[in-house]
């Protein structure tokens, strides 16, 4: 059974292993910030058709990818370094996923900022904006949520958001159900609201891994891993 000392994030004897964590967690939510606004910034580009805007995301990835690469070091290291132990350790294992989760979401929002690009070359889509417009706020907010979940270690938040992924589903489904219907009307416009259903189905994957982040919140606080169970086990897991 571990002590209470090992039960309690930043209460340590070694004033830098405290340090060593605390900054851990910080830099995680600064990458966890740059990944939120890469998103927004990559969703207005393409409503604005401003391409200009789009290739500043593009090339602001390279950033996630270093605070990836940097937060996988810092964690290793400090597995090295201290050997932690119980809800230490599970915190900095979280870390490295949750890290492998943001930079996704990075990528995600690279593949919106390129279809914003061709859209803006090509023409704004006749369709499909306002299912975007409502997706993007969604999803943000559940990223957000998350993060939030994450820096004060709520499992209830965490359950909320793992909640929220089923909505964020069933409404990309029905968007693009409404833009193939309108595809097949109107053949003219397939390749402008094909661009626009890569930029929703992009959008629900941040949706899923705002949920990852969630699971891994679930699992430091807990200590149990809820990824791949149903909701309602999820929800029992976090009553206890």
């Amino acid at each position: 059974m571990p002590n209470k000392k090992d039960d309690v994030y930043g209460d340590h004897i070694s004033h830098k292993f405290n340090d060593e964590l605390t900054e851990l967690k910080t830099q995680f939510l600064n990458m966890g910030g740059l990944v939120e606004s890469q998103v927004e910034r990559a969703v207005q580009a393409l409503v604005d058709g401003d391409g200009h805007q789009a290739e500043g995301v593009r090339a602001g990835d390279k950033k996630v990818d270093r605070m990836e690469v940097d937060l996988d070091e810092e964690a290793t290291l400090i597995i090295a370094r201290r050997q932690p132990t119980a809800r230490d350790l599970r915190l900095v294992i979280a870390v490295i996923k949750m890290v492998a989760d943001l930079e996704r979401v990075g990528d995600e929002a690279k593949k919106i900022a390129k279809m914003a690009i061709k859209l803006s070359e090509e023409g704004q889509a006749p369709r499909g904006y306002v299912e975007i417009r409502h997706i993007t706020t969604h999803v943000l907010s559940m990223l957000h949520d998350a993060l939030d979940a994450f820096a004060r270690l709520d499992s209830e938040q965490a359950l909320r958001v793992m909640k929220e992924d089923k909505r964020v589903d069933e409404e990309y489904q029905a968007a693009a159900r409404t833009l193939l219907t309108f595809m097949m009307e109107d053949t003219r416009n397939i390749s402008r609201c094909m661009s626009v259903m890569w930029v929703l189905r992009a959008l629900e994957r941040v949706g899923d891994h705002a949920c990852n982040i969630a699971e891994n919140v679930i699992f430091m606080v807990k200590g149990e891993d809820v990824r791949h169970t149903p909701v309602e086990e999820a929800e029992k897991v976090v009553g206890r």
